[in-house]
């Protein structure tokens, strides 16, 4: 079993969290991969992956949102998989993470963990004291939920 972090990131915060996330995978071969390039074949059957973005208009990153449109029938039967973005702490804001996991879910997923957000100063960052210990605590929730 491998584990995929897919990510697409605009000021290096989501690239880092995906790293750590990747970092944190312990038993499982883990590799951070930006999203121009992911190439599906690289998943097979009980794989584990995880995608992350920042919120992009109250949203995905296109380039994100292009590859789950790609993945949504059905391409991903057998995978395990969660969702992360990362976002300002503001009293409104978009939910990524969330329309990411429904993606993952169309396109035939087994969602193993709710959305997670992970927090950054301002528009561009830095992340936020403590959201890579976040990352990586919720990375070894994913390796107990997928048995690893």
């Amino acid at each position: 079993m491998k584990a995929l972090v897919v990510y697409d990131s605009a000021y290096g915060n989501t690239r880092s969290v995906a790293e750590a996330i990747a970092g944190s995978l312990g038993p499982l071969q883990a590799e951070a991969v930006p999203v121009t390039e992911f190439k599906l074949p690289d998943l097979a059957e009980n794989d584990l992956l995880v995608v992350g973005s920042p919120i992009n208009g109250w949203r995905p990153t296109p380039k994100i949102t292009e590859l789950l449109s790609a993945l949504a029938d059905g391409r991903l039967k057998g995978v395990r998989a969660a969702a992360f973005d990362t976002r300002v702490k503001l009293f409104i804001h978009g939910d990524a993470a969330k329309k990411m996991t429904a993606s993952l879910k169309a396109g035939g997923a087994e969602i193993v963990s709710k959305p997670m957000a992970f927090y950054v100063k301002g528009t561009e960052g830095p992340l936020r004291s403590g959201e890579l210990d976040k990352a990586a605590t919720w990375a070894k929730d994913l390796l107990a939920r997928v048995g690893a």
